[in-house]
């Protein structure tokens, strides 16, 4: 893999049923990564990662750890099934999963927006009152596959923390649940910090805690949020395609490399620090 550049893997695409006015309609939605078109590998220009500089990594978590963005596009898929008999089921998973990715976009801005009017608390305490009137169930806090034998690679190399957009109760869950409570010792939740990403905050007091300068972290997310408050921040970044981002956007954002999955961090970090040495 040539240095400076990022393998972008193109999500695959998976044709719709032709002859419905909803097939025609799918099938101008921007693809997403559970499409079925073979895969092909292509090289495309980003600014260079510097391995040889990191020493610290700070991952986000939906998305990224936690398979939480399939967990709600099956939500949102189960409120749809009475439109089952009318669009089909492979077509219905399909817009179930444009419509949530679609709905990102706003509701980052909403939090954005809330974090500087400065009442993202008044969300955060409504979310953890949900979250603690909920049975704590296994399979609400799914972990994205690959992602516990890639932190145990990375563990003995790099110090680990968590910057996330969820509040603390759901990122204390999601980590006992899934035992990864000793891999992160440094939690930065919404709440962590008076602003949370896009904005620097909750990476420089992430660095802080490492005791690492932040120009010496990486950031791994799967959204331009992520890239957004790496850049803000003075931090590397690469980004996985396994939540909601897409390749675009997160090259446009200035991401240093891009990866299918986070399973593939441990690999791709070992290969292009050897090429780097």
């Amino acid at each position: 893999m040539g240095i400076g550049r990022a393998a972008i893997i193109t999500a695959p695409f998976n044709k719709p049923a032709q002859g419905t006015l909803f097939g025609f309609w799918l099938r101008i939605l921007p693809p997403c990564k559970h499409c079925r078109l073979p895969l092909r590998t292509e090289k495309m220009s980003v600014q260079p990662l510097d391995v040889t500089r990191i020493r610290a990594l700070i991952f986000d978590v939906d998305g990224t750890l936690s398979d939480s963005d399939d967990h709600l596009v099956e939500r949102v898929n189960q409120k749809l099934q009475f439109l089952q008999g009318v669009f089909g089921e492979s077509n219905l998973k399909l817009f179930s999963r444009w419509f949530v990715r679609t709905a990102e976009g706003p509701g980052n801005w909403m939090l954005e927006t809330a974090d500087r009017l400065g009442f993202d608390n008044l969300i955060a305490a409504f979310l953890d009152k949900r979250a603690n009137a909920r049975e704590i169930l296994a399979h609400h806090y799914p972990v994205i596959p690959g992602v516990v034998p890639m932190l145990e690679a990375l563990s003995s190399r790099y110090p680990f923390a968590i910057v996330t957009a969820r509040n603390e109760v759901t990122t204390s869950r999601f980590l006992k649940i899934n035992h990864l409570e000793p891999y992160f010792p440094i939690v930065v939740s919404s709440q962590t910090c008076r602003l949370t990403k896009p904005f620097p905050d909750p990476l420089l007091h992430a660095a802080e805690k490492l005791g690492v300068p932040i120009e010496s972290c990486l950031m791994i997310g799967d959204t331009v949020t992520d890239v957004r408050a790496a850049k803000a921040a003075g931090a590397q970044s690469v980004s996985v395609l396994c939540g909601f981002g897409t390749e675009k956007e997160l090259l446009k954002a200035g991401t240093h490399a891009i990866l299918p999955s986070t399973s593939l961090l441990a690999n791709f970090l070992f290969e292009v620090h050897i090429e780097q040495l």
